[in-house]
């Protein structure tokens, strides 16, 4: 039942104590504090890796040319392996488990001049295939992407980005419009929507179809990039598929299939299921500390608690006489508990949410630490769990009050 004597009695403690009060809750309010930025850097951490990713296939294998290291049947070390479109199509037919593939290819291995009227632009183009979309998968935002006939007839035809739509046509519509690529002129046909992801003042990727991109900047057949995903998506599939297309590609190219350097093949899944081992071990770290940090909070709470009851030895002595009970007492130093607890705890939890959404606005994204932040229900369940054991700290405390003798209380010094 409440008793709204026995509140006011709390409060009226807490009030003469502030000194003592604010002593109780300043460990929790540390505690709680602590528990919520180290969360949220922790989920900032992981949202950096996680963007990274996004977009792109998590079961994709990408394979790129190397130079030989090792000599192989009387071949010497130090050949350039250069990729071409027979490679893909020897990889499409010895891998079963393939699904979606493409092979890829960069003008001038670098940035490109793109133009359009008297506006101008450094981008990156790469030659594609229709499938490259479901690698990387891109928003359409206006007209279309790369097709199969586009890639038959060899068309010159790009698709662009939102980023370059803007500073080469402002708030003009690009479809159709003609564009030079190198002096070359190119029609844009789709816009794609772009987000900055792995380094800040990233520019987007203008594409192009493959045949076209080969045919008409003299690559003859040759490849930068082969990517490539499968139909499972389990990582012992995955390494098995890497390998298998290493010993096509060695077989084709003529070199030790143990040789490290002759080709570079990145597995996604590997690669995401080893950072997310990093960060379930971060995320584990992260929560010994905090509950670390909680735990010495609450110590805090019951060893303040215990001056407490000693500096009212007296006072309990004489509620006891006056008939108080050893419930009465209990009650009375766990609630005062408590309040400290609840009201330090949530301050804590308030200026730890604040500080977050503060850091969220200052930093801006990048590929390491992106937007820090906290779930709210775990970061209630965390305040809950804090108050009931801060209540529970004070449960010691309030036994030993009650059994404090009235007799022995009244001659307390």
């Amino acid at each position: 039942m409440f008793d709204s004597e026995q509140w006011r009695e709390v409060f009226d403690n807490i009030a003469k104590n502030k000194l003592r009060a604010i002593l109780t809750g300043v460990s929790v309010f540390t505690g709680i504090f602590m528990l919520i930025i180290l969360l949220g850097a922790g989920r900032g951490l992981r949202n950096g890796f996680e963007h990274g990713f996004k977009g792109n296939a998590i079961n994709a294998i990408h394979i790129w040319g190397g130079v030989t290291s090792m000599p192989y049947k009387g071949l010497l070390a130090n050949r350039e392996v250069d990729l071409t479109n027979e490679d893909l199509t020897a990889l499409r037919q010895g891998l079963s488990d393939l699904d979606k593939s493409t092979g890829k290819y960069r003008l001038w291995r670098g940035e490109s001049l793109l133009n359009y009227k008297e506006k101008y632009g450094n981008y990156g183009i790469h030659g594609i295939e229709p499938e490259f979309i479901h690698l990387q998968d891109q928003t359409i935002q206006m007209g279309r992407w790369i097709n199969d006939q586009d890639m038959y007839e060899g068309r010159k035809v790009l698709v662009i980005a939102t980023d370059s739509r803007e500073k080469l046509f402002g708030t003009d519509d690009p479809l159709q419009q003609w564009v030079q690529v190198n002096g070359i002129p190119f029609q844009v046909v789709g816009v794609y929507k772009f987000e900055s992801g792995r380094r800040q003042n990233d520019r987007s990727q203008v594409f192009i179809p493959l045949t076209t991109a080969q045919r008409v900047f003299g690559a003859n057949g040759k490849l930068d990039q082969i990517s490539f995903t499968l139909h499972s998506s389990t990582l012992e599939g995955s390494l098995r598929a890497a390998q298998r297309a290493r010993s096509i590609l060695a077989s084709r190219h003529q070199f030790d299939v143990n040789d490290p350097r002759a080709i570079w093949i990145e597995n996604s899944l590997e690669n995401y299921i080893q950072f997310t081992g990093v960060f379930t071990a971060i995320n584990t770290f992260i929560w010994i500390m905090g509950i670390g940090t909680i735990i010495a909070g609450i110590m805090g709470v019951s060893n303040i608690m215990l001056i407490v009851v000693k500096d009212r030895t007296k006072e309990i002595g004489i509620r006891k006489a006056l008939g108080a009970t050893p419930g009465n007492v209990i009650t009375q130093v766990m609630l005062e508990a408590l309040v400290v607890t609840a009201l330090a705890g949530y301050g804590g939890l308030l200026l730890g949410i604040a500080t977050l959404e503060s850091i969220s606005r200052i930093l801006p994204g990048g590929p390491m630490f992106r937007e820090p932040e906290v779930s709210i229900s775990i970061a209630v369940q965390a305040l809950v769990l804090l108050i009931i054991t801060g209540t529970l700290a004070g449960l010691i405390p309030a036994r030993r009050a009650a059994r404090i003798r009235p007799i022995e209380a009244l001659r307390d010094e």
